[in-house]
């Protein structure tokens, strides 16, 4: 029987931000996007007074003088180092790890020969505290979508302490299913969760009921997998070795609005050369490039804006000059004075 176990770093930037400076501990923070644009993180106390995920942040300054609440700058740099700390920590318990995003990592539990799943993780959960500063929560399940649906739960319920087993607990399964809204399972989206509220399916647990037919009709082949899953059948296996990436990105939001080419020119000169770092550094090479940029879309009273070029890279390139040069000419066939 296949173990999986998913742990998840909570408020995974904000918990960076703590570690450097404790005085945050306790209070109502988030960490803003580039050039504190919107709410990219938020604690557990921001979450209580109201801040919605990618809420702009001049719509937060009346929380702060109300609520105290913290607005800290982004810092990609620190996260992603507290990250590399992280996973080589959880990489030491395991046989398995799969490094799923920069804050949540799956494991290979199974073949352990651990007599109590929940106090093992509880060991994990206060080593990784201990040696990066960083708190996290598990979930274990027969397959990876159950081990993502025990962590949410862990993180949400006080009696769970940060970590819940369904598979030394099956009976746990059905209860978990039932509490968890059909939108908050891993792969199904908005989308599709909107086409099974119209066809009574509110919960996993009643997805889990639906027709094999209806659900690949529905939701393809991706979605009977993910529907599998929840009935305990292990179909995503561990991923220890992911493919090489498809796309390498680099972007920022500009603190004012720019008008003039020269100001623009220069960033995305930048930009590509950060780039060519990127890939050289994964040892991968660029067959095209895009250049785009727009208009700040929290201006509903401007008119809006976006330029958009592709460029063919041929042969494909790591090289700096080169990726310049294209990202160069991508802008001035597409810039549009004003």
């Amino acid at each position: 029987m296949a173990i999986f176990a998913l742990v998840d770093c909570n408020n995974f930037y904000v918990s960076c931000e703590r570690v450097f400076n404790p005085a945050l501990e306790g209070k109502p923070v988030v960490v803003l996007s580039n050039n504190d644009g919107c709410a990219v993180a938020r604690s557990a106390e921001a979450k209580a007074i109201g801040v919605p995920m990618g809420e702009p942040a001049f719509k937060l300054r009346h929380l702060v003088e109300r609520h105290g609440l913290i607005m800290q700058s982004s810092n990609y740099a620190l996260y992603g180092d507290m990250s590399e700390r992280v996973m080589s920590v959880l990489a030491t318990f395991a046989p398995g790890a799969e490094v799923y995003s920069i804050d949540e990592c799956f494991l290979d539990l199974d073949g352990l020969s651990v007599p109590d799943l929940t106090q093992w993780c509880q060991h994990v959960r206060a080593t990784v505290k201990r040696w990066t500063g960083i708190p996290v929560s598990v979930g274990i399940g027969g397959t990876k979508t159950l081990a993502k649906l025990a962590n949410r739960l862990a993180k949400k319920s006080p009696k769970a302490n940060g970590v819940l087993d369904l598979v030394s607990h099956p009976a746990w399964v059905e209860v978990a299913l039932k509490r968890t809204p059909v939108g908050e399972v891993w792969g199904i989206g908005r989308q599709y969760a909107g086409h099974c509220g119209v066809h009574g399916i509110l919960s996993a647990h009643d997805l889990t009921q639906a027709e094999d037919g209806w659900i690949r009709k529905t939701m393809g082949t991706v979605g009977l997998r993910t529907v599998m899953e929840l009935r305990g059948v292990a179909v995503h296996t561990l991923d220890t070795e992911p493919a090489d990436k498809q796309t390498t990105c680099c972007s920022r939001s500009f603190a004012e609005a720019v008008t003039h080419y020269d100001h623009v020119h220069d960033a995305v000169l930048t930009f590509a050369s950060r780039a060519a770092e990127k890939i050289r550094a994964d040892g991968l090479v660029a067959g095209a490039l895009q250049v785009f940029a727009q208009t700040d879309r929290f201006r509903r009273d401007q008119p809006q804006f976006s330029l958009n070029a592709m460029v063919r890279l041929s042969p494909a390139t790591d090289s700096t000059p080169r990726l310049i040069a294209a990202a160069i000419s991508g802008l001035h066939s597409a810039w549009r004075d004003g």
